[in-house]
């Protein structure tokens, strides 16, 4: 009883305190927050009070982090590149805070319950990993999906470059029947090439892809403006991207038995047991008979 007291003692000294420095520093509500935050998603679904207040609490945190200048380049290409609208500062404060909310929940238990306290513990410092490695989990999605793709894309361009020499209109061609992480790619490609430098705006491409199968593409397309025929080093790099998709695909293959293994253990589990029971029915019966 007396620690269960001292837990709910702590709970609304941490709630007060809060409180009075939010009103002294001038911190803005969680609606205020929630409000913004709805505004500038990109997705249509309503911020939740959690997220307002997890934001707030990352911005207050994101002025007093050191970052060096390295970390924080890295990371603004990276939110650039998976489009996620923060700064390098804000994103590392997020992934802290909520981190941090976890690895607090461990305090109050080592009064009441001390063997629950390294769980949270871990749960945090995986919650921080997690957290901080999402924007790298989306670029490396979409590299994966756009490089799916690129064989059905160089076996195009090798096609359209034996009748058309322009690039551009090529490319808005392609942006069509694109898929969806290649299709915004080309998107921000097309309209770059339209304001700008075509060889620049190719190289940007490849630059926010970040993918070495990419840049055998783009490494192409820039020769094409030069001059060069680009013809046969399509078709040439077309079958090479063939033998990788070739590849790929025996590979998820290789790894489709261990799965579907299980699968059949299960089903012959059942199988074994159906029979042991109409066996042991057959028994059962035969020796009710006999007695």
């Amino acid at each position: 009883m007396q620690n269960f007291i001292l837990f709910v003692f702590a709970l609304f000294f941490a709630l007060g305190l809060y409180l009075i420095l939010a009103a002294v520093l001038h911190i803005p509500t969680y609606r205020a927050t929630k409000a913004l935050l709805g505004a500038i998603r990109k997705s249509r679904k309503a911020a939740r009070n959690s997220d307002a207040i997890l934001e707030e609490l990352a911005a207050k945190l994101a002025g007093v982090l050191p970052m060096s200048s390295y970390k924080k380049r890295k990371l603004t290409a990276a939110l650039r590149s998976a489009e996620i609208p923060m700064t390098a500062e804000q994103y590392f404060a997020l992934a802290v805070v909520k981190g941090g909310l976890v690895l607090f929940c461990a305090i109050p238990f080592l009064f009441f319950a001390p063997i629950l306290s390294p769980v949270f513990a871990a749960v945090g410092i995986s919650t921080y990993f997690s957290e901080s490695g999402k924007a790298e989990k989306q670029i490396a999605g979409r590299r994966t999906e756009i490089e799916y793709e690129l064989p059905r894309f160089v076996a195009t361009l090798s096609q359209e470059l034996m009748a058309s020499r322009d690039v551009l209109s090529i490319l808005e061609t392609y942006q069509k029947n694109a898929g969806a992480a290649l299709k915004n790619e080309l998107a921000i490609t097309v309209s770059d090439m339209r304001t700008g430098n075509y060889e620049g705006a190719l190289t940007r491409l490849e630059a926010r892809v970040s993918s070495a199968m990419l840049s055998d593409v783009v490494r192409g397309l820039v020769g094409v403006l030069r001059g060069d025929d680009g013809v046969a080093f399509f078709r040439m790099l077309a079958h090479d991207m063939k033998q990788l998709e070739l590849q790929r695909l025996k590979k998820l293959a290789m790894e489709r038995p261990p799965k579907i293994r299980r699968y059949s253990f299960l089903l012959l589990g059942c199988m074994i047991l159906v029979y042991m029971g109409v066996m042991g029915y057959q028994i059962i019966g035969t020796m009710s008979g006999i007695f």
